[in-house]
């Protein structure tokens, strides 16, 4: 035990070195946001805001709120829709087994791997001829195309380890199809729905590509665009687009420990084999 016990150090400082390297970015976005303007260009730069002010806080408070409404909003209905498409395709991919699933499971994976700005000009044609632009509901169907695939493919692959057993069961008190999805399959496939919403939340949230595109010269723009706001040629307010950062990361950090356990399941869900 006494010679494992220097590598076991050996490895807790490596670790504890590259979580440093990588938590970095994070502290200094926020000891930028504390920062006046006229400490922004200090040479060497401060590592701490000696002279800390709130006006990046301010701004976000008088200026971002409602680009952080729209994010909410674009981000629960792409939840919304998501859930709504991908959990009943992934419940006929796992257990219903229609003809041609497995191509369209593998559709479903080469669909992931197209460029988000293609998918955003085809839309911003669709759009401009359906008259849709710079809406939130344009926004949440766009959004939606990155989440839909990887939650099939997420749904299909958790809903495979239900057990047959329970189906069987279902038919026999008389419940459809629907009965069975509704009243079974959903309530335990808890753990996949949790990460499918998460997943799709954050991607909403983070999105720049669709909302630039999409909703750039309206009236209803994320908080991406917010933080885009504050960037000029002449004009560049760093601890307002700092402090705007932190601000947009709470959401997606809280969820993020919230969640923690349940998208651990939902993610390696079908990995395994009994």
């Amino acid at each position: 035990m006494t010679t494992s016990t220097p590598r076991v150090w050996w490895k807790t400082a490596v670790g504890l070195v590259l979580t440093g390297l990588m938590l970095f970015p994070v502290y200094w976005m926020i000891n930028v946001s504390f920062t006046r303007d006229q400490d922004m260009r200090a040479s060497p730069p401060h590592l701490f805001p000696t002279n800390g002010t709130l006006d990046g806080y301010r701004a976000v408070l008088d200026q971002q709120l409602p680009y952080l409404g729209t994010s909410f909003l674009v981000g629960l209905g792409t939840v919304a829709l998501t859930v709504a498409l991908a959990a009943p395709a992934g419940y006929a991919l796992a257990k219903l087994r229609p003809p041609g699933g497995s191509a369209l499971s593998f559709v479903l994976l080469i669909a992931q791997m197209i460029p988000g700005i293609i998918m955003a000009m085809g839309f911003y044609a669709i759009y401009l001829s359906l008259g849709v632009l710079n809406t939130v509901p344009g926004l949440i169907l766009a959004d939606s195309t990155l989440a839909v695939p990887f939650a099939v493919l997420i749904f299909t692959a958790f809903m495979s380890g239900i057990p047959d057993e329970l189906f069987q069961a279902a038919v026999v008190d008389g419940a459809g199809r629907l009965r069975t999805f509704w009243s079974i399959v959903l309530p335990v496939s808890r753990n996949s729905v949790v990460t499918v919403s998460l997943f799709a939340f954050l991607w909403s949230w983070s999105d720049f590509i669709f909302a630039s595109t999409l909703a750039g010269g309206g009236d209803h723009r994320p908080i991406t665009l917010g933080i885009y706001h504050y960037i000029g040629n002449n004009n560049q307010q760093w601890n307002a687009i700092m402090a705007t950062a932190v601000v947009a990361s709470i959401p997606a950090t809280v969820l993020l420990v919230l969640a923690q356990r349940y998208v651990s399941t939902g993610v390696t869900a079908g990995a395994v084999k009994d």
